[in-house]
């Protein structure tokens, strides 16, 4: 070994490392220069923008969303295998979405009947939702099932009439906004293809490959997409969130051609190709919203707050968290965006188009170019620690060039971590911020590997025949996803019944997606509804049966379940089923989490019965040996300080899990001490309380 380091042999393996330095420095300086012409244009654009556009023209507001009449729009879900998801996905949208003319149609697979079940399951709840069999067995690929939904939906309108306005892509993983829908209807039909920005659901800080998703789409949606917007006048579909018009997909289908192209595995990127040859309208659209996060206090601290931000309405997801899911996934994007695409769609006649797809193709070897980068520098490392450092000073002739790339791509590289960081720190806050330079190492690892994988699978396509088949990612849906808590079928049965007007639903949706209650309190605190009609609506949305609390039953039954458990999920024990399971008064439906509490203490799975809000207020003055007065039962303390705004829903919620009466005693004097809520707000809170019972027993 001693012999090798001084010997010519080694200053042989320098000099070589030297000349392929400067080799990949030279590629990877060229990269560079093509990253800082995207980012020079958009921070110019940005501040051209700030200074006179934004000057100009004021925001669109809310309003305008929602005064402008609905008009009809499909949602296509292409489902293979997702019956762990696909429940709460719809179910969520159906919650959430601040929307009526739609209809969300699910394609399912004759061989997946775990599918079919979940949907059809949903079917029969949601009149909106419908599902779609393809003819043949899957998987076959998502372009293909998203054909078959379409010729359904195509079908319905020369059956019924109706003409889709928009069309919309969305996976089985997708959290929508409440304001999706009513975005797309503004934007329509003056847009073709209307993207909205897509954002990973936030991860924790040690989970390094799905904070890559983080980090590149923070990025991506937020500056690449644009400038490629601004400069190129098209814009690529991500497969979720796209909004297509019914002139789009009309063009699509010209000739008689299928609307997806079934021998991609891209076929979102397709289709907005084909689209913007066509010279149809596509935008990346950004239009703020206020979003409600929980954040850490400080860095991998499990204290958390919530706080409120404002981002673009987006689609959000969450994405692959190994490394293999992760290089599979993204090795399916590349064979699709830079194989397939580059044989199957070629070149444009627009300058900016060919610039924008030979961006998108350089990620063949962008991967390669940065890992040898890697290796090069640990090499450089390892011999600095066991020879002369001298020896590895470059020679003469490649000093002055190797300083010039290195200083540049040194430079281009603090500019890349600190937009990166800016653009993190946007959405995930800052210690997300803090990691993702580190993490843009995971990222270059797995971007290496599936690009290896893409070029693996697509030369056994071409030279061997092997079919590339569709290598669907697992899909995950975040639990507690919902953004509004009460089901907006509750609106619709509602506002059917002629219980409230359209307005009314609009304005409580609206005032339930920025405070987090439900529905039913926030029309009962209006004075809209009254909590009979509530209660039969919630049993009739939930498929529960109703029932009546009494003195009696609560007598019979509250040593049954503990005092505390009754407070905190606001339920009462009235009765006992055939195996000894308690029969629970609950006012809303229990969250599974609720139910497997239950299930934890008492070792019986509950039976749910639907009863109104005050039959819930009066048995739990019952159970804590309160007097109840005859007639109007006033509000809950904890619901009157929610309403008045002394206190969030989610922070009383909080503080109800750890309270306990027989330790804490009254919940006033608890909230006080826990410092939630001020000793005025309580006081005038407790006054008010006492005003209503006695007109009440009046």
């Amino acid at each position: 070994m001693d012999r090798f380091f001084g010997s010519a042999a080694l200053d042989a393996y320098v000099l070589g490392l030297q000349y392929v330095a400067v080799y990949v420095g030279s590629l990877i300086a060229l990269f560079s220069i093509d990253d800082l012409i995207v980012d020079i244009w958009f921070w110019a654009r940005s501040a051209y923008r700030a200074l006179v556009i934004q000057r100009r023209y004021k925001p669109l507001p809310e309003a305008a969303l929602l005064e402008r009449a609905e008009q009809p729009i499909a949602i296509l879900v292409p489902a293979w295998q997702e019956h762990e998801v696909i429940a709460a996905m719809i179910e969520n949208t159906v919650n959430v979405t601040n929307y009526r003319n739609y209809r969300i149609f699910v394609g399912t697979y004759p061989n997946d009947p775990a599918t079919i079940a979940e949907v059809e399951r949903l079917r029969r709840r949601h009149i909106r939702v419908h599902r779609v069999e393809t003819s043949s067995p899957g998987p076959t690929s998502k372009a293909d099932c998203l054909n078959h939904i379409l010729k359904a939906v195509l079908r319905e309108e020369q059956e019924t009439g109706e003409i889709y306005a928009g069309f919309v892509l969305h996976d089985c993983e997708d959290v929508l906004h409440p304001l999706e829908l009513k975005f797309f209807n503004y934007l329509l039909p003056r847009k073709d293809l209307i993207q909205l920005p897509v954002v990973s659901l936030e991860r924790g800080l040690r989970e390094l490959i799905a904070g890559t998703y983080m980090d590149e789409f923070a990025e991506w949606h937020a500056k690449d997409l644009v400038v490629r917007e601004s400069l190129a006048h098209a814009v690529p579909s991500a497969g979720v969130g796209t909004c297509f018009s019914h002139r789009a997909m009309q063009e699509l289908a010209r000739d008689g051609r299928d609307h997806f192209n079934t021998e991609t595995l891209t076929e979102d990127y397709d289709v907005a190709a084909r689209l913007a040859k066509a010279g149809m309208r596509t935008i990346i659209a950004r239009y703020p919203v206020e979003y409600k996060v929980m954040r850490r206090r400080f860095l991998r601290s499990r204290s958390r707050r919530e706080t409120t931000m404002r981002m673009p309405l987006c689609v959000r997801e969450y994405f692959p968290n190994t490394f293999g899911t992760s290089y599979r996934q993204k090795a399916r994007w590349i064979i699709g965006i830079s194989l397939q695409g580059w044989r199957q769609l070629g070149w444009t006649k627009s300058f900016w188009g060919n610039y924008f797809l030979v961006r998108d193709r350089k990620s063949l070897a962008a991967p390669a170019l940065v890992v040898v980068g890697y290796v090069l520098f640990l090499n450089f490392l390892l011999l600095a620690l066991v020879i002369d450092p001298e020896r590895l000073v470059f020679p003469p002739k490649l000093h002055l060039p190797a300083a010039i790339i290195f200083g540049f791509n040194l430079t281009a590289l603090v500019l890349r971590v600190a937009q990166r960081m800016y653009f993190v720190n946007r959405i995930y806050g800052w210690q997300h911020a803090l990691v993702s330079g580190p993490r843009m190492v995971a990222g270059s690892l797995v971007s290496f590997a599936a690009t290896a994988r893409a070029l693996r699978l697509y030369a056994g396509h071409v030279f061997l025949g092997r079919a590339i088949v569709w290598d669907k990612t697992a899909h995950e849906f975040p639990t507690g996803a919902t953004l509004i808590s009460e089901s907006r079928r509750l609106g619709d049965i509602l506002t059917t019944w002629e219980a409230i007007t359209d307005r009314q639903l609009d304005s409580a949706l609206s005032e339930q997606n920025r405070s987090h209650r439900p529905l039913g309190r926030i029309l009962l605190s209006r004075g809209w509804l009254d909590d009979e009609t509530l209660a039969e609506a919630i049993a009739i949305q939930s498929e529960l049966p109703r029932a009546v609390v009494t003195a009696e039953g609560l007598g019979a039954f509250r040593d049954r379940m503990p005092e505390d458990l009754c407070i905190r999920l606001r339920v009462a024990p009235i009765g006992a089923g055939p195996d000894g399971e308690p029969i629970l008064a609950v006012a809303r439906p229990l969250t599974s989490e609720q139910r497997d509490e239950v299930f934890e203490i008492l070792g019986r799975t509950p039976i749910e019965r639907i009863v109104r809000e005050g039959e819930v207020a009066a048995a739990l003055r019952i159970l804590r040996g309160g007097a109840v007065p005859e007639g109007r039962i006033s509000p809950l303390l904890g619901d009157m300080l929610i309403e008045r705004g002394h206190i969030s829903q989610d922070a009383f919620d909080a503080a109800l899990d750890s309270y306990r009466p027989d330790r804490d005693g009254r919940i006033g004097d608890y909230l006080l001490r826990s410092g939630v809520v001020s000793d005025e707000a309580l006081a005038d809170t407790i006054a008010e309380q006492q005003r209503m019972e006695e007109e009440a027993a009046r």
